[in-house]
């Protein structure tokens, strides 16, 4: 990960995990999401309305782009302040695009649970982070 030196400088809130827990925790959020969106996408109802599934589609591509830029954010620009702000738009992405996978597939929806609760996680260490610098 980038900049860690400048990461471990600043106060950290109480409860926060090592750095090793991180990549392995993404990389199975990262499949539990693209089997949630093969799920959604491939799930066919009698009343399916596509413009409803592509507004769906959008918003997931939304929060996936909102997740995809705190990082560089965070810790390319060093800016957490940019970074909560990114936080707080995807928490919010995503309890929309959980909301509308569950109108097509309730499997799609509940693979993004553990990704719901570990972005708000990460917006509860965002935020102390902001806080406490």
């Amino acid at each position: 990960m980038q900049n860690m030196e400048w990461y471990h400088s600043l106060n950290q809130p109480v409860i926060h995990p090592p750095d090793w827990v991180f990549a392995p925790v993404w990389s199975i959020l990262y499949i539990l999401m693209f089997i949630s969106l093969f799920l959604f996408l491939e799930a066919e109802k009698e009343n399916d309305r596509s413009e409803d599934k592509a507004a769906a589609l959008a918003i997931f591509i939304i929060q996936l782009l909102l997740n995809l830029s705190w990082s560089p954010v965070f810790f390319g620009l060093k800016n957490i302040e940019a970074a909560l702000i990114i936080l707080v738009m995807l928490w919010i992405f995503t309890v929309v695009v959980i909301v509308m996978f569950y109108k097509h597939s309730k499997i799609s929806a509940f693979l993004l649970l553990p990704y719901f609760l570990w972005t708000t996680f990460a917006l509860y260490l965002n935020y102390q982070i902001f806080r406490l610098n």
